[in-house]
């Protein structure tokens, strides 16, 4: 009850923010950003259009990957018309295919730019009958997740290197939601069975076990960096309720009826957009990798996102699912990690060798 009170009313937790907090003013008080390169996900529109919006007005140069170029350019059109002197990338990405994913990656690698920050906020939300990604893959699932745990193995080995040589810490913020707890069973055996016809296609269960993915693997991966040595920190956040495209997709009488019920409830999208950058940017989070943040606090997750050995046993699946679709590459110069792109497994002191799929 007094959870539910202090949201409502926007009072600040322990960080001095709280529901009501948008993201201008997390980030008020953060150092300039001139130096930092981000790479925002889902940035066309909602919370990471705002994301993005925020971040370039601070100085940092900001990547949009994006489906649709052309959504793209009109994002990088409307942060100039308000920041003339912001430097925004447009790069071609569609997060449900692996393909894609590897080939936005080496186009950006190729650039020789350094990697500050990577938000994976990008999300789908798929109506009507089960859709399956051209990698066989359940498409929610592999647009919210999968192409997000390979977006993230492929830049890794950048991120460390920028922090090596800059001394400024990297950050990965995974865009979660508390609709991750919607989901209680076994999450491998719900995607066999939906993958092959078993049972029922759910809209809502599915994105739900996409959002407890991204809780998983914020764990498992936050642990394998404190092993490697990587300046990089990792953490998972929930906007927030928000009526974004995710959901306005939905119309209808019963869905607008509903959306006014719940309207004290509703964030802004700045608001929604607030938790992300503070977890990107903020001084305070210096240090703090594998939590779960909401309301630009922490707070607990899921029971079942809470486990380790399900965060590791879901980070083996994803490695099978997308070394099905590898291909053997070639060995450039690109980081600190020995290993291919995809398999990490030691940092050292110099420059090594990084396979880079081809």
């Amino acid at each position: 009850m007094l959870q539910a009170a202090r949201y409502l009313l926007g009072s600040p937790g322990a960080s001095g923010f709280g529901s009501k907090s948008t993201a201008d003013e997390v980030t008020a008080a953060c150092p300039d950003l001139g130096s930092l390169t981000a790479i925002i996900t889902g940035a066309t529109s909602g919370i990471g259009a705002e994301t993005a919006r925020v971040l370039a007005k601070r100085g940092a140069r900001v990547v949009i990957p994006a489906r649709s170029v052309k959504a793209a350019e009109d994002m990088r059109a409307r942060i100039l018309g308000e920041c003339p002197g912001a430097d925004i990338l447009v790069l071609h990405l569609d997060l449900s295919s692996l393909a894609s994913v590897r080939d936005f990656a080496r186009r950006f690698l190729s650039l020789g730019l350094p990697l500050d920050l990577l938000i994976n906020n990008a999300g789908k939300f798929s109506h009507g009958q089960l859709a399956l990604s051209e990698d066989g893959v359940e498409m929610t699932f592999a647009t919210n997740y999968l192409g997000h745990f390979l977006l993230t193995k492929l830049l890794l080995g950048k991120m460390a290197e920028t922090a090596a040589a800059t001394g400024v810490q990297g950050r990965i913020v995974n865009v979660s939601s508390s609709v991750h707890g919607w989901f209680s069973g076994d999450w491998a055996d719900y995607l066999k069975l939906v993958t092959r016809r078993k049972i029922p296609y759910d809209a809502t269960q599915a994105y739900a076990v996409s959002k407890l993915a991204n809780v998983l693997h914020t764990k498992e991966l936050a642990a394998r960096l404190q092993e490697m040595g990587a300046d990089v920190t990792v953490n998972c956040v929930h906007p927030g309720i928000v009526r974004t495209r995710l959901n306005r997709d939905r119309e209808g009488l019963i869905t607008d009826l509903v959306f006014v019920l719940l309207s004290k409830l509703l964030k802004t999208i700045p608001q929604a957009a607030a938790t992300t950058c503070y977890a990107a940017v903020h001084p305070r989070l210096a240090g703090v990798s594998g939590r779960y943040l909401a309301d630009c606090n922490e707070a607990l997750p899921s029971p079942a996102a809470a486990s380790r050995s399900e965060a590791a046993r879901l980070w083996q699946a994803s490695e099978d699912m997308i070394s099905g679709s590898s291909q053997q590459g070639q060995v450039l110069q690109y980081g600190c990690w020995t290993g291919t792109s995809e398999h990490p497994t030691s940092l050292c002191p110099s420059t090594v060798r990084v396979l880079v799929q081809g």
